[in-house]
């Protein structure tokens, strides 16, 4: 072709990609196919229709036009792009979350433009039609949520590829021989995405850190970590500050400090805790009254900001509690000695005191830094077992001294009397509308090897429910000691909204089928209903199911420093005052309340709003590290049952199978439905179950099932069942 013609196409080209512009844009929410387009563009010569379809395919694979339906082309405006968060779905798909809109958006695979799950994207919505579920494409990443994965190495000679272990990211990382490291074939490591060229069909990455083989405990749980962001050791220079911190007690700095060394004091903590950061005090006082002190470790005494261990604290702001290890917030010289209120040792605290009468109404409040001395520490069941029997002797087989041993009468009465209190406060919060969530929480006897060797449910006494009610009662004065004060101050809330309504709809269908129902009279009258249903269920064999689904139609707390209250506590002031070890919210609540204590002016809302929602996401992924590390332990601890039959209850129903919790042990796995071989199954949404198609069988949300165990696989955490039947009644 010569360059005279080669022009003229080139300019003709030009024209039809400006005439399509103009089309689409003239007329936004209409979409046109090439011949309406050519029309209007009066193109009707042959070459001239060839050239005005291959500018529309080329405009829209580089999404700068979009194909609304098969053949029929839109325009893409920036005023038309919303912003939200991506969700993958197990089969690849996606659903862009947003704020301003009420439905979730649906991006088809192949319309991803390499958005990855949990990135922040501008999304074009497409014109909905009829009454179909909106529909999009992702036009933008605009903020990756994470650049490293864990994945397996799959080793070549001049490179390799790290495959993610996450269904969520479905793309093969491409590794450079030069940057594997020392990493060998079919182990499991860290890879950090370094870029993704236009043409380069996988995105390309780096090798950071090497996990170990699948499989091997260790290596599992520190993939759990690293899968969410989350360290397991302190950087070195973290570590070699917090050694030269200066733990010691001084004179200069008791005498700042409201001394209340000679007050009763002592902490309840399960038996195996290792760091103590809130105690109780108490004295009768000469009315009749009694003064009661909630001390908690002083952590913001040894935090300074601005420092990096203030900036790691924060960078993790919470300790991560996996099934065999914690990974503290706090390095351990302040987590485990000077931050623990150990007995017997001077510590400094941070307290809130308050003047109590006999029917747990509070009088007085005073709020400061002190220094204490506990006289004992007790487990739960020392406690309980003085609460139930009142008896001053602690016996042998719960005491944790490694003997039986007396406790003083003035410990034992204080006890007796502090339990009466928090009874009455909890009775009063649910007369309030409190809901009492006591979900069975899952815990594993380990050998040395880490092996679990047995699962028990760990249960909630009085004397948990003791120490939960003076916490609550210090975080929530705490709270509207500050959230009441004129002009209104910026502090850092606990906040929890109240409950969807379809999402309790959906509940009470559910719940139905177990003979329960809420009502929905008023908003008294829900949480009314849902203690009901949480207390009629207990002990029951849906009971981890109800208790499950009810946390899920509630909404979510989160820290904010826009205070709406509390709606599960029925608190209208909340915030965490009570654990700075493991909460970064708890040291900022700190420093704030000493800091208006201290006549100071109001500090900037913004810049503590930041800090509120990077502790609720990194709660979140701890939240999700420590449900993953339990998944981990039960899928362990079912390798080695894989002959035995276990009864168990329909937990969840879905197109390609259904969930079943073992009854007795909690543990939960998936039928699949293409393993059910008496029938074909199909799932019907309505009913919450799958039905045969030739027999009409039905198996139901809430069905009791016989089980047993067909594959378990550690590395992608998955329990798979082999349904043996229903249970007969």
């Amino acid at each position: 072709m010569s360059k005279k013609k080669k022009r003229i196409k080139s300019q003709r080209q030009n024209e039809i990609t400006k005439g399509i512009f103009t089309v689409l844009e003239k007329q936004p929410k209409q979409n046109f196919n090439y011949k309406q387009i050519a029309s209007k563009l009066q193109i009707t010569d042959t070459e001239g229709r060839n050239l005005l379809i291959k500018r529309l395919g080329e405009l829209k694979a580089k999404n700068r036009i979009q194909e609304a339906s098969r053949g029929k082309y839109t325009a893409l405006s920036n005023n038309n792009y919303s912003k939200g968060r991506v969700e993958i779905t197990a089969r690849g798909n996606a659903y862009v979350i947003m704020d301003e809109e009420d439905e979730d958006v649906f991006v088809p695979y192949n319309k991803l433009k390499r958005a990855f799950h949990g990135d922040i994207v501008e999304v074009a919505i497409y014109p909905r039609r009829k009454t179909k579920k909106l529909e999009g494409q992702i036009v933008n990443v605009l903020e990756r949520k994470k650049s490293t994965f864990v994945g397996i190495v799959d080793l070549q000679k001049t490179f390799a590829f790290v495959r993610p272990t996450d269904f969520k990211m479905y793309k093969d990382i491409f590794v450079p021989i030069e940057k594997i490291g020392n990493a060998k074939e079919g182990e499991k490591v860290v890879v950090r995405i370094n870029e993704w060229p236009d043409k380069a069909d996988s995105p390309i990455g780096e090798i950071v850190e090497i996990l170990g083989m699948p499989g091997e405990h260790h290596t599992e749980i520190h993939s759990i970590l690293a899968e969410y962001g989350l360290p397991y050791e302190f950087p070195v220079e973290v570590s070699h500050f917090a050694n030269k911190l200066d733990t010691s007690i001084k004179k200069e700095e008791i005498a700042k400090r409201r001394d209340m060394r000679e007050t009763l004091t002592f902490t309840i903590d399960p038996k195996d805790a290792k760091d103590f950061d809130d105690a109780l005090s108490f004295e009768v006082l000469p009315n009749g009254n009694y003064e009661i002190g909630i001390h908690i470790a002083d952590v913001s005494h040894y935090l300074v900001p601005d420092t990096v261990l203030d900036d790691e604290a924060y960078s993790r702001a919470t300790s991560v509690y996996l099934v065999d290890r914690v990974v503290p917030m706090l390095p351990e010289v302040l987590s485990n000695n000077a931050c623990s209120l150990r007995p017997n040792e001077e510590k400094y605290t941070f307290s809130a005191v308050f003047e109590i009468d006999k029917n747990a109404v509070v009088k007085n409040e005073w709020y400061g830094r002190t220094v204490i001395n506990s006289d004992e520490r007790f487990a739960y069941e020392e406690a309980q077992h003085i609460i139930e029997t009142g008896e001053a002797t602690i016996p042998e087989n719960i005491s944790i001294r490694g003997g039986a041993y007396q406790v003083a009468d003035e410990v034992k009465e204080a006890t007796l009397n502090l339990n009466k209190l928090a009874q009455i406060m909890r009775s009063g919060r649910m007369s309030h509308g409190a809901i009492s969530f006591d979900k069975v929480e899952v815990k594993f006897n380990l050998n040395e090897q880490n092996e679990p060797e047995s699962v028990y449910f760990k249960e909630a006494k009085e004397a948990n429910k003791l120490i939960e009610e003076f916490m609550l009662l210090a975080n929530r004065k705490v709270a509207a000691f500050i959230g009441k004060q004129r002009p209104e101050r910026t502090f850092v809330y606990r906040i929890h909204d109240e409950p969807d309504e379809e999402k309790l709809m959906a509940l009470n269908s559910i719940i139905s089928r177990f003979g329960h129902k809420i009502d929905f009279k008023n908003k008294k009258a829900i949480s009314d209903s849902l203690n009901k249903l949480l207390e009629d269920v207990r002990g029951q064999k849906e009971q981890n199911l109800v208790d499950t689904l009810a946390i899920r139609s509630m909404s979510k707390a989160i820290y904010t420093t826009e205070n709406i209250g509390h709606y599960g506590l029925a608190f209208d002031y909340y915030t965490h005052f009570t654990s700075p070890i493991r909460r970064y919210p708890d040291v900022m609540v700190h420093r704030l309340l000493q800091h208006y204590l201290d006549k100071g002016q109001t500090v900037n809302a913004d810049s503590y709003e930041e800090k509120c929602k990077h502790s609720s996401n990194m709660e979140s992924l701890a939240a999700n590290a420590e449900r993953d590390s339990i998944k981990y332990m039960q899928i362990k601890f079912m390798e080695d049952h894989r002959d035995m039959e276990f009864i168990g209850v329909i937990s969840g129903v879905t197109e390609w199978g259904i969930y079943v919790e073992i009854i007795e042990n909690k543990c939960e796995g998936m039928v699949r439905i293409r393993d059910i071989k008496d029938d074909y199954y199909t799932f019907d949404e309505r009913q919450y179950a799958i039905i045969g198609e030739r027999t009409a069988k039905m198996y139901q949300l809430g069905d009791e099932v016989r089980v047993m165990v067909k594959d378990t696989d550690l590395l992608k955490r998955h329990l798979d069942f082999t349904l043996l039947g229903k249970v007969k009644k």
